[in-house]
């Protein structure tokens, strides 16, 4: 029993403390999704924070890769843009919000980026979160499919038909709201 309580004493120096001072966090999480959440939430991202959001919103947790999405955004990772308007088109972590999707779509596009022209672009030809204006939309997607998208190639030889690319289920966001 003495021994076992002398090995304790012992022992119990040795165990990682979490501790916060003036000079940061001592022994801090170094991987997992604290260490990300907390690295987003600080402004504190990169390529593999950012690239984490997806592998969040895939297994259903969309709060939190919405966090790390909008700061990715916040930081200019355009693809962290067309994320969270995936997101605000899905209702995925929030309520179903067109108006806020366009606008993601729309910051990924004029920083160039093909997805978000490609959407920016669907969601002008529909007018959908955004005032409609097809030759507009249909710029973005040339433009898409110039930076090499596939699926803007796709809706450019079906004349811009958005069918083409929208699956079934969806149908209901697109039509006339009266």
């Amino acid at each position: 029993m003495l021994r076992t309580a002398c090995l304790t004493c012992l022992l119990l120096p040795a165990l990682p403390v979490l501790a916060e001072d003036a000079d940061g966090t001592l022994n801090p999480p170094e991987l997992g999704i604290a260490r990300v959440l907390d690295n987003a939430a600080n402004g504190k991202v990169d390529m593999m924070t950012c690239a984490s959001g997806y592998y969040m919103t895939k297994k259903g947790d969309h709060s939190d890769a919405r966090a790390v999405f909008e700061a990715c955004a916040d930081a200019g990772y355009t693809a962290a843009m067309t994320w969270m308007g995936q997101l605000d088109n899905n209702g995925l972590g929030a309520e179903y919000n067109p108006d806020a999707a366009a606008d993601w779509d729309r910051r990924a596009a004029d920083a160039g980026d093909p997805v978000g022209q490609f959407n920016f672009g669907l969601d002008l030809i529909r007018g959908h979160g955004v005032a409609q204006d097809t030759a507009r939309g249909r710029a973005l997607v040339d433009a898409a499919a110039q930076g090499g998208l596939q699926v803007a190639r796709r809706l450019q030889a079906a004349d811009y038909d958005p069918e083409e690319v929208t699956p079934d289920a969806d149908s209901w966001k697109y039509g006339p709201n009266f």
